[in-house]
């Protein structure tokens, strides 16, 4: 980030003024916390929560929890400082933060996780409110620990303030298109950026690693805009097919048998294959677009240069920082279209935001509208990207472009506000 302020100092050195950079880099306000709870057998079991609000100069804090057993302040720090510029692209009027826990829900039961949640939400209830920081879901956080949390949240404030959570459930305040708008957002990204070189989604290949919504719902819009899927992936490994991946298969494996991709090669049969992990990557597999979906530093240099060497195109990243920087740079020196997380997977937050509209405004919106402002959010967002690396000198650097744009946007409103 930092490197690509280099540029906008020399054009603008009042930026430098009153420690502006300085403040973006320092967190407003960090808060850690005991989270006691009490799990089936009985044993009282203690875990750290965390909420770092970094930025509210253009809202309140916005930014998912993470219940992992990885997360620590510095994890949240980073992810917090990345939110904000995320944030800011969207157009909306949201600020940056991030939390968590390092609580693992994986094979506790779900009236453990409630206990947690509950626990965890009796610290966080007095620093948040549609007003002031507005959590959501992320890794190990779904719409079962957001309605928990919501529940204590109501019971604690005797308020039933929908706006103080994204991704909740339909059937209290959740908003249509939620659990599709990253993985659509993402190809909707990919789809304005290949325009810019006078080509489109229509009959390239394609591979998404993960199998989570983000993969899933991208592979879906991907297929609409007339794609084909050359491979997938989970944990386990990935399985490709020479007729395309049959989505629908995968979902039934992945959302309704909850199984493993390797499932896929055994009933589809002849010309399937699933190769385990270890055994090869996802990013063996030929393909013209790679959509890396699934967990940070996935996709490394030498992945990045097979990709290449196979013909690769453009990468969007659906994860939240999968390439690595010597990734990105093998990439770039290629002249293959990058489409960093800050602004391919904003898709998921500006959803949020328009969560907390409807909520705001007590409406409940068709999934077409929804939808319809997420590809006018995602579209924007690239011709903002495109038009400040334009700026800039570097036409198609989505990095750059993603980075000014905005740093620009937050600082201006920190500038109008005063030193504060």
């Amino acid at each position: 980030m930092l490197e690509s302020l280099g540029k906008v100092v020399s054009k603008h050195p009042d930026y430098l003024d009153d420690a502006l950079i300085e403040r973006i880099c320092e967190p407003e306000r960090q808060i850690i916390f005991r989270v006691p709870w009490i799990d089936d057998a009985g044993q009282v079991r203690i875990n750290r929560g965390f909420r770092v609000q970094f930025n509210s100069a253009l809202g309140p804090y916005k930014g998912g929890l993470r219940f992992h057993p990885s997360v620590n302040v510095g994890i949240v720090k980073f992810l917090g400082f990345e939110q904000i510029f995320k944030n800011a692209l969207s157009g909306m009027p949201i600020g940056g933060g991030k939390g968590g826990s390092d609580f693992d829900p994986k094979g506790r039961s779900d009236r453990e996780v409630m206990r947690f949640c509950q626990s965890f939400m009796t610290e966080l209830w007095r620093h948040i409110g549609e007003y002031t920081d507005v959590p959501a879901g992320d890794i190990g956080v779904g719409r079962r620990e957001i309605g928990y949390m919501f529940g204590q949240f109501k019971r604690l404030t005797n308020r039933y303030e929908a706006g103080v959570l994204t991704g909740k459930g339909l059937s209290y305040g959740g908003s249509l298109a939620r659990s599709e708008a990253t993985g659509f957002g993402t190809v909707y990204f990919v789809q304005r950026m290949l325009e810019t070189r006078g080509q489109t989604l229509e009959g390239k290949r394609i591979s998404v690693s993960g199998s989570g919504n983000v993969a899933i719902y991208a592979m879906q819009k991907a297929l609409k805009f007339g794609a084909t899927i050359a491979a997938c992936s989970d944990s386990d490994g990935y399985v490709t097919d020479a007729r395309g991946i049959d989505l629908d298969l995968i979902r039934e494996i992945k959302e309704v048998r909850r199984e493993r991709v390797s499932e896929y090669a055994r009933i589809k049969g002849a010309g399937s294959q699933f190769i385990p992990a270890g055994k090869g990557s996802i990013w063996n597999v030929p393909c013209d677009v790679a959509l890396p979906c699934a967990t940070q530093n996935e996709l490394s240099s030498e992945d990045a240069t097979r990709l290449v060497n196979n013909g690769l195109i453009a990468v969007a990243e659906g994860a939240n920082m999968p390439c690595t920087p010597e990734a990105i740079r093998t990439f770039n020196d290629a002249g293959v279209l990058f489409a960093p997380g800050k602004a391919a997977n904003a898709g998921g937050v500006a959803t949020s935001a328009l969560e907390m509209q409807q909520n705001a405004s007590r409406d409940r919106w068709s999934f077409e509208k929804t939808e319809q402002r997420l590809s006018e959010i995602m579209n924007n967002i690239h011709d903002r990207c495109y038009a400040t690396s334009e700026e800039y000198d570097e036409p198609g650097n989505y990095i750059l472009g993603a980075n000014v744009a905005g740093f620009v946007q937050v600082a201006e409103a920190m500038r109008a506000l005063g030193v504060v």
